[in-house]
């Protein structure tokens, strides 16, 4: 069981006992769980951790393709807490934030679309019975 705190703090190159940006990263988190929210990725209405104990599993289900996620997790707090020094690697990092959030539109339509025709076809099997 995965944090989100954790993860994020460690990949921003912070110790988990380093509590000090906890309430700052905590904001941003959030503020990237609304944006995700948009992008019709978790819960309808909405998520938000408090603290350590609240966890990926939490907020993805398993066996859900959207690990993707995590890293742009990372990356939008990245860019908002800490962000490059060179205007070049804030390009570089935006570029990936945006073809992030194409990947997890198209497969957020996927799944959407995967579900319905499974929903077509159980309607269609049932009337042909």
């Amino acid at each position: 069981m995965e944090s989100i705190l954790s993860s994020v703090k460690k990949m921003l190159g912070l110790v988990d006992e380093y509590e000090y940006f906890d309430t700052d990263i905590i904001m941003h988190i959030n503020s990237v769980f609304s944006v995700l929210r948009q992008l019709g990725v978790g819960p309808k209405e909405g998520f938000a951790i408090r603290d350590a104990n609240d966890l990926w599993s939490d907020f993805l289900p398993e066996g859900l393709k959207l690990e993707m996620v995590k890293t742009y997790m990372y990356q939008k707090v990245r860019l908002i807490f800490d962000p490059p020094a060179s205007s070049a690697a804030v390009t570089a990092m935006e570029k990936s934030i945006s073809e992030f959030e194409w990947r997890i539109n198209a497969e957020v339509d996927y799944g959407e679309k995967k579900k319905k025709n499974v929903q077509y076809s159980n309607r269609q099997l049932s009337q042909e019975i």
